[in-house]
């Protein structure tokens, strides 16, 4: 801790006029409840989603919330205490490489994480305390910068959470789960999310969970502590020959001790002047993970097993400022700069037996700074606004590596463009043109690494930041209740980061191109009834002629979402949500694909005064479809040694039945 904080105090001394938050995302509606937001948005993908549309959306985990933003899927590979894998744009998302997502202007992503790049748990978040969710797809905005190639999510919570209150919920496969929020004055509130579950699997997942958050207003400033504390026992995908042959279940696992306990502790304090354009946030984290997984079972130690342990310890210092002015001329102006520092104090890949360690494959510690400036300035010429941004990233890192060989120092300077055109033809049609460079860092170790920690041969360097290039076209239209917006859009990535199911990590590959469309559709026919659809097509090639072929694993061709909120009464409402992740190859040669998955969720809710009743049922339809599938080889007992290729699956949950109620004071 004591080794970076100076580093902090100088950055933050050095940027104090003009500190910014490199996530945050305009206030623009595209998709729920929304103002006019022609004349406002820059393109056709951003938005915000208010409180009222989420609020009833039925969710399985927490980290699904983020579907609300319309093309965006979250699955599950493993336990419900590890962090989902995400899907837009045709990006395998893995846990958050491409996607940046930030709480109260705190950024959420971990960069040189012990499990995979940009890793993003949105465990920490608790649904009813989320007031809204803003978003921008694409690399199109000067303030968001690492991770947010495919996209940036911000989420804010509420300081007095829609009133005191207290839920109960309780469902099948001993899920139980209470929420309660109470203002101690009118600047002073406590709030608290604790959840148990056995879960649908064979051997029981025994999550247990609890998220703290407490929030004072301080002469102008919100200051939020927020806790979060998971234990979970995993069931991780399986090889789909031994449940053909019968020899598995669909909920069985292989290795029973998969599994991990993680915590995320954060401090942070923002104050927001309107009138002045500024927007500032300070902030201190603690973060903590210890994951055990097994994805080859046998292949590499016939007699101990593949498990194997990542471990993450780490303290993040950082802050920002936005200060946004207008000029004469109708010229107006955003500047800022972020800065931050990760002092990984351990981070290390262990092999274990039944989560008892036996050999160190690596353990390293890192100090890892970043800062970053940018400005945009916009102009009115008639029907016509333009935007012109640029932001400039630094990053480096200091690794300090068991293996004094794969110890060093790394440093990178990244400039980005970016354009955005709006020409606004009447007032009920608009259309955008959008350009910019975006970028994802890569984990510091492998910018520096010399030779693999595990089998001692030279290892190739990835570089430490890597960019993309895209462009975007869209239009939206409004009229008399019904919102329509389209995108088509491209991108190309410089270097990808792909997972490696034998190894259990992501490695970077070459270059990719991506090109797509999105059409989104929010209809209100009544003050009752709301109907939403959401469609997105991708075509992902890796670039060139590679000879093994140019398909990307995992990279989903299409996400089709629907959803209805009907309100049968004053005092009733009905929700339903459908979501279909498409078809996906899962090796680079397109013979071996992954199967579709369509999942329908629905909420009721009876209000009866101060009281609710709440009965979700999640996966309606009862699927027995993939959550998520990859393809390498692993190896069961008695198999041959060198394992077997197949696909390897982790399912979705059977349909269960939720019920809760609440309780305002």
């Amino acid at each position: 801790m004591t080794r970076s904080a100076p580093l902090l105090a100088l950055l933050l001394a050095a940027s104090a006029p003009v500190l910014v938050h490199a996530q945050e995302v305009e206030a623009i509606s595209v998709w729920g409840r929304r103002a006019n937001d022609l004349g406002r948005a820059t393109s056709a993908s951003e938005g915000r989603i208010a409180y009222a549309d989420f609020a009833v959306r039925p969710l399985l985990r927490p980290g699904e919330l983020i579907e609300a933003v319309p093309g965006l899927a979250a699955t599950q590979h493993s336990g419900a205490g590890k962090a989902n894998q995400y899907f837009l744009r045709g990006f395998n998302l893995d846990h958050g490489t491409d996607l940046s997502a930030s709480l109260d202007g705190v950024p959420l992503n971990l960069p040189s994480h012990g499990h995979g790049q940009g890793y993003l748990d949105l465990n920490i978040l608790t649904p009813e305390f989320v007031h809204d969710i803003a978003f921008k797809k694409g690399p199109y905005a000067a303030e968001n910068g690492d991770f947010a190639t495919a996209g940036a999510v911000a989420f804010e919570t509420a300081d007095h959470l829609h009133g005191d209150g207290l839920q109960a919920w309780a469902g099948e496969n001993d899920d139980y789960r209470a929420v309660g929020a109470k203002a101690l004055s009118a600047n002073v509130m406590i709030a608290a999310d604790v959840s148990t579950a056995r879960g649908a699997w064979s051997t029981p997942e025994d999550l247990k969970k609890i998220n703290l958050l407490g929030r004072a207003l301080v002469r102008g400033w919100s200051v939020t502590a927020l806790g979060y504390d998971a234990a979970w026992t995993a069931t991780d995908q399986i090889p789909r020959r031994a449940v053909e042959a019968g020899t598995l279940g669909r909920l069985d696992a292989v290795d029973a001790t998969d599994g991990g306990e993680t915590s995320r502790y954060i401090l942070s304090a923002r104050r927001r002047d309107l009138l002045r354009g500024l927007d500032a946030v300070v902030y201190v984290q603690r973060y903590r993970l210890d994951l055990y997984s097994n994805f080859t079972y046998f292949l590499d130690d016939p007699v101990n097993g593949d498990q194997f342990e990542q471990v993450d310890q780490r303290w993040i210092y950082g802050g920002s400022l936005t200060k946004r002015w207008r000029a004469a001329d109708d010229w107006s102006f955003r500047t800022g700069v972020s800065a931050r520092v990760d002092d990984i104090g351990k981070i290390g890949l262990y092999r274990t037996t039944a989560r008892v360690r036996r050999e160190t494959v690596r353990q390293d510690a890192l100090t890892e700074w970043s800062s970053a400036v940018w400005g945009e300035a916009a102009k009115r010429f008639g029907k016509l606004d333009a935007t012109l941004g640029l932001r400039a990233d630094a990053m480096g890192a200091n690794v300090s590596a068991r293996d004094p060989r794969n110890s060093g120092k790394v440093s990178d300077i990244l400039l980005s463009p970016k354009f955005a055109l709006a020409w606004r033809l009447s007032r009920t049609f608009e259309l955008y043109a959008d350009a910019g460079r975006g970028f994802h860092s890569n984990d510091a170790r492998g910018a520096v690494i010399t030779v693999d920690p595990a089998t001692g041969d030279p290892a190739e360097r990835a570089p430490l930041l890597s960019s993309s290039d895209g462009a975007e076209a869209g239009l939206r239209w409004r009229r008399d209740g019904l919102t329509v917006t389209a995108a088509a859009w491209a991108l190309r990535v410089d270097s990808e980061l792909v997972y490696v199911g034998d190894a259990g990590f992501t490695e970077a590959s070459g270059a990719t191109k991506r090109a797509g469309v999105e059409l989104l559709a929010d209809w209100r026919p009544s003050a009752r009834l709301n109907l939403t659809a959401a469609y997105a097509a991708t075509r992902a090639r890796f670039a060139g002629d590679p000879p093994e072929g140019d398909r990307i694993p995992n990279a989903v061709g299409s996400v089709l979402s629907a959803g209805a909120s009907w309100k049968l009464s004053q005092a009733s409402t009905v929700s339903l949500t459908w979501r279909r992740l498409g078809a996906a190859p899962l090796i680079e040669d397109n013979s071996v694909r992954s199967r579709p998955t369509s999942l329908v969720n629905a909420l009721f809710v009876q209000d009866f005064g101060r009281a609710s009743l709440m009965i979700e049922v999640l996966n309606l339809t009862n699927s027995r479809r993939d959550d998520i599938a990859y393809f390498y080889a692993s190896r069961l007992r008695g198999e041959p040694s060198g394992g077997i290729e197949d696909v390897h699956f982790h399912p979705v949950e059977p349909r269960a039945v939720r019920a809760g109620m609440k309780i305002n004071f």
